[in-house]
């Protein structure tokens, strides 16, 4: 089986759950501002469906978040193609786009990144 058919098999069982066994919390602009308020360590994903790029980092992600160290993480997923306005609100210019945060100010983005060590530096900045 191919790399692609094995993604797109991922995508269509479904969400993935990252490794608190939490799913990632759907974006509201209400959700992400206490979020900020509280200044929890922020991951914004802009992701697609569609997306193989997405999908591989999602396993990366889920393995990142059963650190202890990323316990306090709050993911928020954005849909690049129904949510254009939220992707357009935080600069995105495509899927795949990962952006932390530490409370209310953002500490670093990367788009298209599937590196797991890069990843876990981006991350890292949030905490």
């Amino acid at each position: 089986m191919t790399t692609r058919r094995i993604l797109i098999s991922l995508l269509a069982a479904g969400p993935l759950l990252f490794g608190t066994g939490a799913l990632a919390t759907e974006y509201t602009a209400a959700a992400f501002e206490s979020a900020q308020k509280t200044g929890k360590p922020i991951l914004v994903h802009i992701t697609a469906p569609w997306c193989t790029t997405c999908a591989a980092q999602k396993p990366i992600l889920s393995k990142l978040r059963a650190d202890p160290k990323f316990k306090d993480l709050q993911v928020f997923e954005i849909d690049f193609d129904s949510r254009k306005d939220v992707v357009k609100q935080f600069g995105a210019t495509m899927q795949s786009t990962l952006i932390t945060f530490k409370g209310a100010k953002e500490t670093g983005r990367s788009a298209g990144e599937t590196n797991p060590e890069a990843i876990s530096s981006l991350l890292n900045k949030a905490i």
